[in-house]
């Protein structure tokens, strides 16, 4: 089973691209467009991706990613009840964050990617270190911004999708760095889908 899904599907400028690759690329941009529209079953398609995208990521190496979307997945979980929570009690709105909140949450950011660097760069046979456990530390600070209906959850994603587009082309993942790239681009579409939310909100 294993072996077939990483049988190759088509290739990408030269280079091969995997059954299971397509299947999460897929599973990924279904998530970001429910994501965008605030429809909880963005949540089943982003527990279905990151399931596939461990066995990618892991079989790559970039053991930070792959163990992220572990975490990914128990967040994404969290996140579900959360959003069904708010719909059958009070509404979990689109808000955004204090300034003071902005600047902790930068905080934990950077003090997540030096705490998962240096387990990387110890403890893995890595060869991206740092710049694996970058995405992975700012995932984890999108995807809670994410749970909580925060706006600025599209920047954290906007940043870790550059930072993550060039990593997997440098792993030749090119699917996935075409799917990044678009994720990029669909990071700006949920930032001002949400902010007008945002601001229809607090009116």
């Amino acid at each position: 089973m294993i072996d077939a899904a990483f049988s190759v599907a088509f290739a990408l400028w030269d280079y091969p691209t995997t059954w299971i690759e397509l299947i999460a690329a897929l599973l990924g941009l279904l998530m970001v467009f429910f994501t965008i529209a605030e429809q909880h079953w963005g949540w089943l398609f982003a527990i279905l991706s990151s399931a596939l995208y461990f066995l990618i990521f892991w079989n790559s190496r970039l053991y930070g990613d792959a163990l992220l979307q572990v975490l990914f997945m128990a967040l994404a979980a969290w996140g579900w009840w959360l959003w069904l929570q708010g719909a059958k009690e009070m509404p979990l709105r689109v808000t955004q964050l204090t300034s003071r909140q902005r600047l902790a949450t930068l905080l934990a950011g950077l003090v997540l990617w030096g705490l998962t660097g240096s387990l990387l760069l110890n403890f893995t046979d890595t060869d991206v270190p740092w710049w694996d456990a970058f995405s992975t530390a700012f995932s984890l600070v999108g995807q809670y911004l994410l749970a909580r209906k925060r706006v600025e959850n599209w920047w954290a994603w906007l940043v870790v999708n550059v930072a993550a587009t060039g990593l997997f082309a440098w792993k030749a993942l090119w699917l996935t760095t075409v799917l990044y790239i678009v994720f990029a681009l669909l990071s700006v579409v949920g930032w001002r889908a949400w902010l007008r939310r945002s601001h229809g909100a607090a009116a």
